[in-house]
């Protein structure tokens, strides 16, 4: 496949749920208690290798897209290794303190309107263990196209997993084994 040939796509679109990862990281490291508001809503200590799930996605093919949607105001401490990878960052405000599902929707959103204008994506790679995501995954197969997921092993919801042509454990990624 030639990545220029529009009917044999072979980019990679990646879209991360940024707070998401980070807090199955928050919760395996601090046992449950990044949800509770005062440690949410705090400047956040960096976890997430970047690295290593930039790499697991370029394994699938370029990257063409690389997004990752949060609140930033708390991800400070991650803009070195954000800026050297050239990630776009989608800023989201939440409405109120309990908001959810901000960044599914304007994932899930951005992602099909992402696939519906460039015809050389074939792989969508979503960084998270939301099962939200699983109406997203059945759209982008219908599409013709290969989805990929990657979450905490604790926090993953296993029909999200089941819902991708292929799934991966952040813990897997930067294990030594690995």
């Amino acid at each position: 496949m030639h990545p220029s040939d529009p009917e044999n796509p072979t980019s990679v679109a990646l879209y991360w749920d940024f707070e998401n990862l980070h807090a199955a990281l928050c919760e395996a490291r601090l046992e449950g208690s990044y949800s509770k508001q005062d440690n949410r809503f705090k400047v956040q200590d960096p976890l997430v290798n970047i690295q290593a799930v930039i790499s697991m996605s370029a394994s699938y093919g370029p990257l063409a897209i690389n997004r990752a949607y949060c609140n930033w105001q708390y991800f400070g401490r991650y803009r070195d290794v954000l800026l050297h990878n050239a990630m776009e960052l989608i800023q989201l405000f939440p409405p109120g303190v309990s908001a959810k599902n901000g960044a599914d929707i304007r994932l899930c959103l951005d992602a099909m309107e992402d696939l519906g204008r460039f015809s050389h994506i074939g792989t969508v790679v979503i960084v998270s263990g939301d099962s939200d995501y699983m109406p997203i995954a059945q759209k982008i197969k219908a599409s013709g196209r290969r989805v990929i997921g990657l979450g905490g092993r604790k926090t993953t919801n296993p029909h999200w997993a089941a819902s991708c042509h292929g799934f991966h454990f952040y813990e897997d990624l930067i294990s030594p084994c690995a």
